[in-house]
Formats: structure tokens, sequence, C-alpha cells
């Protein structure tokens, strides 16, 4: 028996068998900073934040407005950044796409992309503002590390469609 499709009102859904796998993509994403990488400019993406992101557009329900503050944590603890740069910026993000989606009626792979990729040049900007000193100059490298980021962004998305299970089928 298939059940239905819309649920009477005042039920809830049943949890997921899947709901673990989301913040678990996450926290990989985020643990990617402590693989032994060997590079003379420093262009590692984000995964952490391009998991969540990723997560938040495709399924805007596994997330609470909260859960950016702890994997924000986990990532500042692993990756060394100021304690708390993380969970600010990641959950202004969070915020903003809530804002966004409010007012969109819909939105497509391209706003999907446009969107994540503003959230990705926010937090590594306004993240270098934070750890950097004024003087150092690394704006080349920073715009390499978001224009990297922003490229991968697609592959993360097609990523967390498979582990949702919510990829086309042709």
């Amino acid at each position: 028996m298939r059940p239905p499709s819309r649920l009477p009102l005042g039920t809830a859904a049943a949890p997921s068998r899947s709901g673990w796998k989301a913040p678990v993509s996450i926290l990989a994403g985020s643990a990617m900073t402590l693989l032994p990488v060997v590079a003379t400019i420093p262009i590692l993406p984000p995964f952490g934040l391009m998991m969540l992101m990723a997560w938040r557009l495709l399924r805007p329900d596994v997330f609470r407005p909260w859960a950016p503050l702890l994997f924000g944590l986990f990532d500042d603890l692993l990756s060394g950044q100021p304690l708390g740069s993380a969970m600010l910026l990641w959950t202004i993000c969070f915020v903003a796409v809530d804002v966004v989606d409010s007012r969109l009626v819909w939105r497509d792979f391209w706003q999907n992309w446009l969107i994540a990729a503003a959230a990705i040049a926010f937090c590594l900007s306004v993240g270098r503002l934070i750890a950097t000193p004024f003087g150092a100059h690394v704006d080349t490298v920073l715009l390499l590390q978001i224009l990297v980021s922003i490229a991968l962004f697609p592959l993360t998305f097609l990523l967390c469609a498979r582990l949702d299970g919510r990829e086309r089928r042709s």
C-alpha cells in the first residue's frame, strides 16, 4: 500500500531512515581539511560549507535553523579558524537562504548555483577579514579559492542528491 502523497492536517511525516546522511556528509566535508595535501597555495574549497549549502538548497526541511551553529563549531575546531567565525558566517548564509526561499516561488539549478556562489564568496571573504591581518596579500589566492569552490559546487550538489536518492534516472 502506497502512503498518501499529502499528510492530513496536524500529522507529521515519519522520520526518514537516511536522516544521518546529511549531517555525516557535512562533518566529513569539514574533515577534508585533515587530509595531508601539500600545496604551494591554499585553494582547498570549504567542503563543509559547500555540503551544508547543497543540503539546504536540496532539502530545506532536513536541518533546524540552529544546525549551522554546531556544524560551524565543528569546522572551526578542525580548520583552525578563529572560534566562532564559521559558526557566525554559516548561520548568516543559512538564514539568507531562508530569506531567499521565502521570496522565490521556485528555483532551478542555476539559481541554486548562484545562491551557493554568493554564500561561498561571502564566507571566504569575511573569513579572510576575520583570520588574516590586513597587511597580508592573499587576495589573489582568495579569489582563486572562491572560483575553485564555485566551480566544484555542482559536484557537491550532485553528491548530496545521490546521497538523498533524488538524482535523475535516465
